[in-house]
């Protein structure tokens, strides 16, 4: 069975949608968890009409990914679950795929949005690219904008 289980999140309402299951099955499973965020480079860029260049403030972003998945972290815990966390910076599949191996997990779960045809040309999709490329099972949870904000409403009344 299912020991250890990385999990995904990019920061958006829709991504956190897999923690309610993460709590169905990982207490009765005794499985630990690794919540994982991943910071995409921001190429330089040049503010028009001046001399300065923007460019990516790697570690402030480091920090606020952990600062981000710390609150969510403690959620699982107070509920018994063991959880790790791990911030990384590259592309999202790739580093996904090596965070699952270096974690030794033997399970990736994720939310989609489940675009297909013209959007998922346009915006491409991580969680396939991890499908596609997963040397472990992947749970992939489709979301919609409706059940995104069900648990969102559901998690502040609460």
């Amino acid at each position: 069975m299912y020991k250890r289980v990385l999990v995904p999140l990019d920061g958006s309402p829709l991504a956190e949608t897999i923690l309610p299951f993460l709590l169905e099955i990982a207490g009765p499973l005794d499985m630990s968890v690794v919540l994982l965020r991943v910071n995409e480079p921001i190429p330089p860029a040049v503010v028009e009409a001046s001399r300065h260049v923007v460019i990516d403030d790697i570690e402030g972003r480091r920090r606020d990914a952990f600062e981000y998945l710390a609150p969510l972290a403690v959620g699982l815990r107070a509920r018994g679950i063991d959880v790790d966390t791990v911030v990384r910076r590259g592309e999202p599949a790739t580093e996904i795929l090596a965070a699952a191996r270096e974690a030794k997990a033997d399970l990736i779960a994720m939310t989609t949005h489940g675009r297909t045809g013209l959007g998922r040309l346009l915006f491409g999709s991580v969680a396939e690219a991890v499908l596609r490329r997963a040397e472990v099972p992947v749970f992939l949870m489709r979301q919609t904008e409706s059940a995104v904000h069900a648990v969102t409403g559901a998690r502040r009344a609460g």
